[in-house]
């Protein structure tokens, strides 16, 4: 019988009885209860006696009352007559019936939520019917709990990443949201670099805005609850107040400031003048001030305190920020100090320094010579420069005396320099010069002599024109070059200097190394048509043996070298079979009987496409880039042109161009003759006291380049250069020319005429003797070669010595 499933409970001898029991019937009051947690609910089930079947004048007769919850395998709570209520250990004093059969459960929790049957069996029934109660639904809300908070307070370091975890339970199930400070959106809105997932907040990377408050708010329809965290961003300081450029007269006092905020907060602050802690100076550290704020004191100001000053704030962590600004001191013109002798080389160029400083700049420097004002235009040759120094040009027995110097600006002057004594002294002078050439074998020793004297006798050093070799040498105590063993690097120019307090002094020589590998070939050159390439290099030393030539070639992009030979003593190699509008790559690769030398650089070209049709009648002329980062600097030996060669050329360069113009005038061409592989111009041919603009352009053969940007100098003062006449001077160099051949051609022209009249004169009197005397006329050249001695004199030979 389908009521056996809900006796567990009972006592044996009651299922000996049980087919003479009648079934009962039950009915439910509500299909769903509501409660919260930790409440109580009542879950209805009433008794109905049977009209029929029953056996007991009892109302409420004999019965089984059970309750059953959806899930469990045994009853939750069975009761037979007047035994006491077997209940399901999850509910041990939780739950008990009430007005008969209705269930009560106390101590709610959301684990009691579901579905839930009344089952009652009547005992005294006289036939076999059974009818189940209705099933009940307990439904518990519960309003949200935490179960998983993040803490109260997070540090995180910044450019870091951080999570934080919020979770709760409730019924319904809570929505967690979390929010920034005052912000009411939800943060992933509120916060880009934010990210919410199930209740977790993550935040990556960690920046200084990212401090602050959070707030995790979890609501349902029964309550809501929030959790603030308080998150600190740590990190190194950042400056709020940085120092500003200031400019003060001397004798004030300078205030720099300098703020800064950080967490944590342990600022210190740091300050530097041009990369020295301003405590470890020695004009500085008794005198400035730190304040606790970061501000720097300097008080008193005296010119050496200009300079840039970095504040630099730090709290230990990471990084820390700087922040410069630049004093500027005013200050009357001074001298620095003035060494008590100055030596100036016999004979040569010489200067004698004024060590000016002045703020704003110098305007002019008086000097003085054995206490007499120095008046440079009664000394040919001497001259004061823009920084207050004279300059010499040939020192001699004049120069010889006691100088001050005295320096003005606009704020006025500190007072005279202290004397300084000049003295002449002999400049270097080799006694003892290196050959222009050794030849010597590799492994051996060579010793490259070099000698020099003077007064105060001369240092000897050498150095190698071009890249440092790697191999050693030794400079001797007498001055001699070392060069042992002779090693293959060691080849090319070198330079023997001997200096002395005075003057520096130099001469050279080149070292050939026999017996060695060839040297690297240079300047190589590829001209190409269509199918064919023209390759031409200028060979490096052959190291004493005859040496030949490879060419390596690839097309771009491939990395499969080809080798074609040259024939012996041959520089220059036409290759054929090439494929038209293609790029290729040469090299060069000598060779001797030791074996190869170092490949050529490698020169990239393209042939020429083939034409299409119809042929086009503008044909594009190959083009050439003019040089790059032109630059002049103003020398003793006058002015320097420095200059980087343009990129790759599809047409190799054979030279330069220098172009002048002078006071905005007309270009020039000053040099045609700048070779291809120079850098570097001593510029020749200006004029002294003028301003000239100077540009290169690039050439190959007879194509020219655009030309480059040009640079600006100025030769005044500069005794270098000549003094172009007065007459000269205005006058354009094309314009000279132009008057120079006009007298030229007037001065023939009249030399012409005066012949003809003469030849005319001579012809009209021969006439005239003709019809006196009634003979021939003379020749032509009777008359016309006697003519010239004596431009028409009275005298001439006879026709018959004119032989």
């Amino acid at each position: 019988h389908p009521c056996l499933l809900g006796l567990a409970f009972l006592p044996p001898w009651y299922y000996c009885n049980l087919c003479a029991f009648s079934s009962g019937t039950s009915q439910g009051v509500e299909a769903v209860v509501r409660a919260r947690v930790g409440g109580t609910a009542e879950l209805g089930c009433s008794l109905t006696p049977l009209s029929t079947g029953v056996t007991t004048p009892n109302l409420f007769p004999l019965h089984v009352v059970e309750w059953v919850r959806l899930g469990y395998n045994v009853p939750i709570l069975i009761k037979f007559g007047v035994y006491a209520p077997r209940v399901h250990p999850n509910y041990k004093g939780r739950v008990s019936l009430t007005r008969g059969a209705s269930l009560l459960v106390e101590g709610l929790s959301l684990e009691d939520e579901g579905w839930f049957e009344c089952r009652i069996l009547l005992l005294d029934c006289t036939t076999d019917e059974f009818r189940n109660g209705t099933w009940t639904f307990l439904s518990i809300t519960a309003p949200p709990v935490f179960i998983k908070t993040p803490p109260t307070f997070v540090e995180v370091l910044l450019g870091d990443s951080l999570t934080l975890s919020c979770g709760a339970h409730g019924n319904p199930r809570p929505t967690v949201i979390w929010h920034k400070d005052e912000h009411l959106q939800s943060l992933s809105l509120s916060l880009p670099l934010s990210q919410v997932l199930n209740g977790t907040l993550s935040l990556a990377p960690i920046t200084r805005e990212t401090s602050g408050m959070y707030k995790c708010h979890v609501s349902n329809s029964e309550g809501n609850l929030t959790h603030t965290t308080q998150l600190q961003v740590k990190g190194p300081p950042l400056i709020i107040i940085a120092p500003e450029d200031t400019t003060l007269n001397i004798s004030q006092d300078a205030v720099l400031q300098c703020q800064a905020e950080a967490y944590p907060s342990n600022l210190t602050y740091e300050w530097w003048k041009q990369g020295q802690n301003v405590y470890h100076i020695d004009y500085l550290k008794t005198r400035v001030k730190i304040l606790v704020d970061g501000t720097l004191l300097i008080p008193s100001l005296v010119p050496e305190d200009t300079g840039i000053y970095t504040c630099i704030p730090t709290n230990g962590l990471m990084t820390p920020p700087s922040a410069s600004a630049h004093l500027k001191v005013k200050y009357p013109a001074r001298v620095g100090r003035m060494p008590r002798e100055t030596y100036l080389p016999t004979g040569m160029r010489g200067v004698i320094f004024c060590p000016v400083q002045a703020e704003p700049p110098m305007l002019f420097v008086n000097w003085t010579k054995d206490g007499n004002n120095l008046n440079l235009d009664n000394v040919p040759g001497w001259k004061v420069n823009s920084e207050g120094s004279v300059f010499i040009a040939t020192a001699n027995d004049d120069a010889v005396g006691m100088y001050t110097c005295t320096a003005y600006n606009s704020y006025g002057t500190m007072g005279q320099s202290e004397p300084t004594k000049v003295i002449l002294q002999d400049p270097p002078s080799f006694s003892v010069s290196p050959r222009a050439e050794y030849l010597q074998e590799v492994g051996r020793e060579l010793v490259i002599p070099c000698e020099a004297d003077g007064d105060p006798s001369p240092n000897i050093t050498w150095s190698k024109v071009g890249p440092t070799p790697r191999s050693t040498y030794t400079v001797l105590s007498n001055g001699s070059l070392l060069l042992k063993p002779l090693r293959k690097d060691h080849q090319g120019g070198w330079e023997c200097l001997a200096t002395n307090r005075v003057a520096t002094v130099n001469t050279g020589t080149v070292v050939l190394v026999l017996g060695t590998s060839p040297h690297a070939a240079s300047f190589v050159s590829v001209s190409t048509g269509m199918n064919l390439a023209n390759v031409s290099w200028e060979p490096g030393f052959d190291g004493g043996y005859t040496q030949k030539f490879t060419i390596w070639l690839a097309s771009r992009g491939k990395h499969e070298w080809a080798s074609l030979p040259v024939p012996t003593s041959k520089s220059h190699l036409l290759v054929t079979g090439l494929l038209a509008g293609t790029s290729y790559q040469f090299s060069v690769l000598p060779q001797n009987k030791l074996g190869s030398g170092p490949f050529s650089e490698i020169t990239s070209v393209r042939t020429q496409a083939l034409p299409t049709d119809p042929p086009t009648v503008i044909t594009t002329l190959p083009t050439i880039d003019p040089p790059s980062f032109l630059s002049a600097n103003q020398t003793v030996l006058g002015i320097v042109l420095q200059w980087y060669a343009p990129e790759s050329q599809a047409t190799p360069l054979t030279g330069y161009v220098l172009q002048a113009r002078r006071n905005r005038g007309q270009w020039v061409i000053l040099n045609s003759a700048v070779k291809a592989n120079q850098s570097e111009l001593l510029v020749q041919g200006l004029l002294r006291d003028c301003i000239y603009d100077l540009r290169l352009v690039s050439r190959s053969n007879k194509l020219l380049s655009e030309p480059s940007e040009s640079v600006n100098v100025n030769t005044t003062g500069m005794e270098m250069y000549p003094v172009w006449p007065g007459f000269l001077e205005f006058v354009p160099e094309p314009l000279l020319a132009g008057v120079l051949g006009g007298v030229c051609f007037l001065f023939l022209a009249i030399i012409l005429s005066l012949v003809t009249a003469c030849v005319m004169s001579h012809r009209r009197a021969h006439r005239r003797r003709k019809r006196r005397d009634g003979k021939d006329f003379p020749t032509y050249a009777e008359i016309l070669l006697p003519a010239f001695p004596s431009l028409c004199g009275p005298t001439h030979p006879k026709p018959s010595q004119l032989g």
